[in-house]
């Protein structure tokens, strides 16, 4: 038997559960405008740009920069015990959108800001697979 996944999991609203199955497929996808052609993230019904209601999903390419990160030296969720110091980066898309995720197989010491990165999912559970960030 796999081992119980024990830290926060996602709860998708209605308008987010389109990028959650994509990242059960192992698929980056954010939302773009077919008004104007702006991509975003957070998923939202409206364009942040223009308003319009119109949108597509599409696949992102999975590469992105480091914008800013921080890293956890204490440990604020049992889930993370034995994990301690990880780093919580925001990663900007080369699509433009910006979205929070975990950075892996890196030293923590070793990220800095605008460093080039690429999406790895990771099944915690049957259920759920988180995108993650690695170093391109």
């Amino acid at each position: 038997m796999a081992k119980e996944y024990t830290k926060p999991l996602p709860h998708p609203a209605p308008e987010s559960e389109p990028f959650w199955a994509a990242a059960r497929a192992h698929k980056l996808k954010i939302q773009k405008c077919t008004s104007c052609g702006n991509h975003w993230f957070p998923p939202s019904e409206h364009c942040p740009e223009c308003l319009s209601a119109d949108h597509d999903w599409i696949e992102a390419s999975g590469r992105g920069r480091v914008f800013s990160f921080v890293t956890y030296q204490r440990l604020y969720n049992k889930g993370w015990e034995g994990e301690v110091p990880y780093v919580v980066a925001l990663i900007e898309l080369e699509e433009g959108p910006r979205l929070l995720s975990n950075l892996t197989g890196i030293a923590p010491e070793d990220v800095v800001c605008d460093m080039a990165v690429k999406v790895v999912f990771d099944d915690v559970t049957d259920e759920v697979t988180l995108p993650k960030f690695t170093p391109a």
